[in-house]
């Protein structure tokens, strides 16, 4: 019964483990518009190439991991979220470390 969670847990503590670091900075989360320019092109650029190489039948995903729960053209909702989190933790690691070398004048 856990595996089929293990995908969205890795997500959430990808999150949980990045979010002290909107401590660092400007934030990356006090700027949504600039979170959202940032992520959600490129995120609906990756989900229509998943849809594409699932309907091809190129790839797919094991039911055993993941929750079943599918946004449109099949593509399950982890990876939707995958294509969100993943890039948002990226920014929130980014901006912290640019806000401490930048402190210590080094860049």
């Amino acid at each position: 019964m856990t595996d089929r969670w293990q995908y969205l847990i890795v997500l959430g503590l990808c999150l949980a483990i990045t979010a002290p670091l909107e401590l660092f900075g400007a934030g990356v989360y006090r700027r949504p518009r600039r979170l959202a320019l940032s992520v959600l092109p490129v995120a609906a650029l990756f989900l229509a190439w998943d849809a594409v190489a699932i309907a091809a039948g190129v790839w797919g995903y094991d039911d055993a991991y993941i929750t079943g729960i599918r946004a449109p053209f099949g593509v399950p909702i982890e990876e939707v979220l995958f294509f969100v989190v993943i890039p948002v933790c990226a920014l929130l690691t980014y901006n912290a470390v640019t806000t401490i070398l930048g402190r210590g004048g080094r860049r």
